[in-house]
This record gives C-alpha cells, structure tokens and sequence, in this order.
C-alpha cells in the first residue's frame, strides 16, 4: 500500500508538547517517524524509512568542509528525533522544536506526499502566496514539465 501524505488539519498541541496526528493519518501508527526543523519556520515530519533516503541525500550532497554545507546538515540533521507513536496516535514534540516552530496552542498539519510540515497558523498563513504570484509558479512548472518532456 503506498502511502500519501496529503491533507490540511488543525490541532492542538497539549499541556505536555503532544498533538494527536489525524485519524486520516494514522497509518503512521505503525512506524517510527523523524521530526526535524524545516526550510521554513515549521517542522518536518518523516517517516522514518523514508527518513533515511533524505539523510542519505544531505549526506552523499554536502561536504563536511564546506561552510555552507555544515549549515544545512546542522539544519536538518542535528534537530532531528526520532518520536515513538503512543497508542493514542500522539507525538511529543521536543520543546526545542516547539519554539523554533512558534507553537504553542493551535498547529495546522499539512501533508506534502512524503512528509508533513507542522505550522503555527499564524505563520502559515503569512507564507502563502496571492493568487497572482501562485499562477506565476504554476506557469513556471508547467514549462519545467513540458522541457524535461521534449528532453
């Protein structure tokens, strides 16, 4: 069974650092899954097989000498944990991931095929894009698709 990762869902993180993941997501319950920082002031959520293909990514493209390199590598792999599923479908988020996020209350999880990005509303709503600037990118897609066709 392949799985997606898709949806937008609010929730909210309780007195402890826990936020139940949505019942649309709970195939997760199975697996192990890996929290880090994201590229955006949100967190990453991986499942942790397919966490390894991206560790593995960062590893083979970035060079521990490279200034520039380190950086990314501190970004994503220093921060990141593995978090234990309960039986609840809850997963505890380290305080330091909750403050580099900005969440505190309410969170909104958005499934991105293969990874989840865990957002502060507020924050995630100050990173969309008008509708102007989207029809921009998708024009700019579509002639990144039509070129590696015609390739």
């Amino acid at each position: 069974m392949e799985r997606i990762l898709s949806g937008e869902f609010e929730v909210t993180l309780d007195d402890t650092g826990r936020i139940n993941l949505p019942r649309r997501l709970r195939f997760l319950e199975n697996d192990r899954v890996i929290i880090t920082k994201g590229a955006d002031p949100c967190l990453w959520l991986y499942i942790a097989e397919d966490w390894r293909n991206v560790l593995k990514d960062i590893v083979v493209s970035t060079n521990p000498y490279s200034a520039k390199d380190r950086d990314i590598r501190r970004r994503f792999i220093g921060p990141a944990q593995e978090v234990e599923i309960d039986k609840q479908g809850r997963i505890l988020i380290s305080s330091h991931l909750r403050e580099f996020a900005g969440l505190t209350k309410d969170c909104l999880i958005v499934g991105l095929y293969d990874y989840i990005e865990i957002w502060e509303p507020g924050r995630y709503k100050s990173y969309q894009i008008s509708e102007d600037e989207i029809k921009n990118r998708l024009e700019e897609y579509s002639n990144r698709i039509r070129g590696s066709v015609e390739e």
